[in-house]
């Protein structure tokens, strides 16, 4: 049976999303696991133009035994310019991953009701920007009551309604922005088990057995259905395999096994070399990927991308700050494809 787990988006009443209910999700706000340290606007900066990333989605994953990781989510962030999305390359997204044990000072001991707590605001620890979601260090000049984590998007609220809206009672903190995704929760079920699903290495290695053992006289000798998985070229056959492995769930938006394998959509490029974590200097491990399908979920048509690769922390550590960087990896589909 597969450990993969995969991810469908669902749309759902908007406070099944907030931190209280540890949600995964896509699009929207972020729903901030510690509603503390946050962490600064200029980390959450894209690498080539520098304006703020957008939140992609948040998975929700804690590691059942660690308890500093009772609660444990990562989140992902993206630059919306289109100029940014360099092929293969990870300059405009970035990973975050936050850990909490089971009794701390933000949520219950006991797991939240399934309904909505009028109480919760991330407000009483955070000061939140207008537009994004994230750490607003800015406030309007004029009226005082809204921030911001930038200039940039101080400037984009304020053509979305802000400049009607500011210095008048009852202003609207919660804007819906342009610049946000569509925001759906993150569904996790199981990858059921695919006859399909081959495992090429071990079948070549048979028929490499069978043709030194004279039980294949001549490649003539095999039915043309066997040879089909045999006559795919290179360059085509990482494409081949991801398709016939996400044929029953095309709809997926998300691969999660910790400590698996990622499923690549290409030969070339794969990475290197994993950076040990930055924090404690341990390992790094592939944790889960985000598939192409989420751009088509999120109705996408300007940025592009093959798979996105997460790496983590293999202790995921916590002493330091709360939500520390991952490595994450971009591959796009081969050219020869």
């Amino acid at each position: 049976m597969s450990h993969v787990d995969l991810g469908f988006p669902l749309e759902c009443e908007p406070w099944r999303l907030q931190s209280y209910h540890f949600p995964s999700k896509i699009g929207g706000k972020p729903a901030w696991l510690i509603l503390g340290d946050l962490p600064p606007p200029e980390a959450l900066q894209c690498d080539l133009c520098h304006h703020p990333l957008i939140f992609l989605c948040q998975i929700y994953a804690p590691f059942e035994e660690s308890e500093a990781n009772f609660h444990r989510t990562i989140f992902i962030f993206i630059c919306r310019d289109p100029k940014c999305c360099v092929r293969n390359s990870n300059c405009n997204i970035k990973a975050f991953r936050c850990s909490l044990p089971r009794e701390n000072k933000f949520y219950s001991f006991e797991p939240p009701e399934d309904k909505k707590d009028a109480t919760f605001s991330v407000e009483k620890w955070s000061k939140l920007c207008s537009v994004c979601g994230c750490l607003g260090s800015k406030v309007c000049g004029r009226c005082k009551v809204v921030n911001y984590c930038s200039r940039e998007h101080q400037m984009v609220d304020w053509k979305e309604g802000h400049k009607s809206e500011c210095g008048v009672a009852g202003v609207d903190k919660d804007r819906v922005s342009f610049k946000l995704f569509p925001q759906f929760e993150l569904v996790i079920e199981g990858e059921p088990h695919n006859e399909r699903n081959v495992d090429e290495k071990e079948e070549m290695r048979k028929f490499e057995e069978m043709e030194s053992g004279g039980k294949i006289g001549t490649m003539s000798d095999v039915a043309e259905c066997d040879m089909e998985q045999y006559a795919i070229c290179d360059s085509d056959k990482a494409f081949t395999r991801f398709k016939e492995r996400i044929a029953d769930n095309s709809d997926q938006v998300l691969r999660y096994e910790r400590g698996g394998q990622p499923l690549w959509i290409a030969n070339e490029p794969k990475p290197d070399f994993i950076p040990e974590c930055e924090y404690c200097m341990r390992p790094r491990q592939y944790e889960f990927q985000i598939m192409p399908q989420m751009l088509t979920a999120l109705h996408e048509n300007e940025l592009d991308f093959g798979v996105i690769v997460v790496y983590s922390c293999t202790d995921s550590c916590t002493e330091g700050i709360a939500y520390k960087n991952e490595f994450v990896f971009k591959q796009d589909v081969s050219t020869n494809c």
